[in-house]
């Protein structure tokens, strides 16, 4: 355990520094520990202690996952340019810690994000752009790089940005009443960067569908197409995903880190790159003591002990 948890450690220490420059700074450092006040059922709450650092977001621990929460349902959750600096900073607080070893990302309402907050986006100047799109970007891409898997909770709508941001999360669960869609040419502004994510889930032709005419799926299209997991029962959607995340969460989070690592630079390899990368990652993670423990815990048929 010692040698596996030293290395988990430095696993999680070379997530990448939070970015931090000129106007993409995340704001006030995130004090230890992830903050609260989510409205779910009474046997999922711990108690955890608001972290003021957090305006448009709570942040809070269900045991060894720490549930992150867009919290302007009357905005319907737009991503505004604070909102991406909180949740791209809680993310790296989240992936820093290492008793998470799982995130759910959810929306406080029935909207998970319909995308950007077109306020911001008109009549601004090229500098205002860069850096609401340059925070995007830093969002999206924080999610692969934390150590462990991220699982977006999409209770009905997510939209443009919105539904970017569920393409960009490791895994997906949604309610039978979801809906997805990237509608952004029908107001003039294409969904460029949401493209990036959705084109690498569901393939060009479908992605190319859900660009060009703007039009939503449905989640049981969403499934059919890879850009979600699952479909669950509304009244279930959280349940559900807390299920998924402990799961997962039962696992080595130093085995989890490096193979969700390995998973992002080997699958854009060619396949002769990629099974030379990964031969080599499974080298280094044979002489894991988490390996030891794992492979000797099922031929003595026995609960591992991580």
């Amino acid at each position: 355990m010692g040698e596996s948890s030293a290395r988990g450690d430095a696993l999680r220490g070379a997530v990448g520094p939070a970015i931090t420059a000129g106007a993409l700074a995340v704001g006030p450092a995130i004090t230890a520990g992830l903050a609260v006040a989510i409205p779910v059922a009474p046997e999922v709450v711990r108690m955890p202690t608001v972290n003021p650092a957090y305006i448009e977001i709570t942040a809070a621990r269900d045991g060894e996952v720490a549930v992150i929460t867009m919290n302007h349902p009357e905005k319907r959750n737009a991503l505004s340019l604070s909102m991406m600096r909180e949740l791209e900073g809680a993310l790296a607080a989240a992936g820093q810690d290492a008793a998470v070893r799982a995130i759910v990302l959810r929306g406080e309402g029935p909207a998970f994000s319909a995308g950007h907050d077109l306020r911001e986006l008109l009549d601004r100047d090229v500098e205002t752009y860069r850096v609401i799109f340059d925070a995007c970007v830093a969002l999206m891409a924080r999610i692969a790089t934390v150590p462990q898997p991220v699982i977006a909770e999409v209770e009905k709508v997510a939209t443009a940005a919105g539904c970017q941001l569920v393409a960009a999360c490791d895994l997906a669960v949604a309610s039978r009443e979801a809906t997805f869609a990237t509608p952004g040419v029908r107001i003039g502004l294409f969904c460029s960067t949401p493209m990036v994510p959705l084109s690498r889930a569901i393939g060009r032709k479908r992605a190319m569908e859900m660009l060009l005419t703007g039009k939503p799926i449905d989640a049981q299209t969403a499934l059919d197409w890879g850009l979600i997991n699952r479909v669950v029962a509304p009244e279930s959607l959280h349940a559900e995903t807390l299920a998924l995340a402990r799961e997962i969460a039962s696992a080595s989070a130093t085995v989890v880190g490096i193979g969700k690592a390995a998973f992002y630079a080997q699958v854009d390899l060619d396949q002769a790159s990629a099974y030379d990368y990964t031969k080599g990652v499974m080298t280094t993670n044979a002489l894991e003591a988490d390996a030891r423990e794992g492979i000797s815990a099922f031929l003595e048929k026995r609960a591992p002990k991580w």
